[in-house]
């Protein structure tokens, strides 16, 4: 059902679109703080996807570079993993970035869920030889 106006009533006041776009934008604020969106917060790039501290074995990705990086230790020469390790690792198609320190791979718009789902079975079974390696127990993985 609808109101009837009396006489004595003010007419309610319409909002439009025009009326904001006639105003002038304030300096150093972005479209979704003018319209009162809320804004997401970035994450961290690359993202860290799976860790294994003991193991010292890290998977990555990274939006910016579009590839997934598998990370040993903190990079250096006593971080390296055996010559096993690396065929595997050379066998799934990864290559060696130095100025990184971290063995990459490039993921592509049309394959990128496939080749995250790769990364990650790739880890595992790295994670895996390199614990059997150093004598370590199967112990749950920590997920970041």
């Amino acid at each position: 059902m609808s109101r009837k106006r009396t006489p004595d009533q003010e007419p309610q006041a319409e909002t439009t679109a025009t009326a904001v776009a006639d105003e002038p934008a304030p300096e150093g604020k972005s479209f979704a703080e003018r319209v009162g969106q809320k804004q997401r917060p970035s994450i961290p790039d690359p993202f860290p996807i799976a860790t294994d501290p003991v193991a010292g074995v890290k998977l990555f990705e990274s939006k910016q570079d579009k590839q997934m990086a598998i990370k040993f230790g903190d990079g250096g020469l006593e971080a390296k993993p055996s010559d096993a390790v690396l065929d595997v690792l050379r066998e799934a198609g990864y290559r060696w970035k130095n100025r990184d320190r971290i063995w990459a791979y490039p993921v592509q718009g049309d394959s990128s869920l496939r080749t995250r789902i790769e990364a990650e079975r790739l880890y595992q079974e790295i994670r895996t030889m390199i614990r059997q390696e150093k004598g370590i127990e199967a112990a749950p993985e920590v997920p970041f």
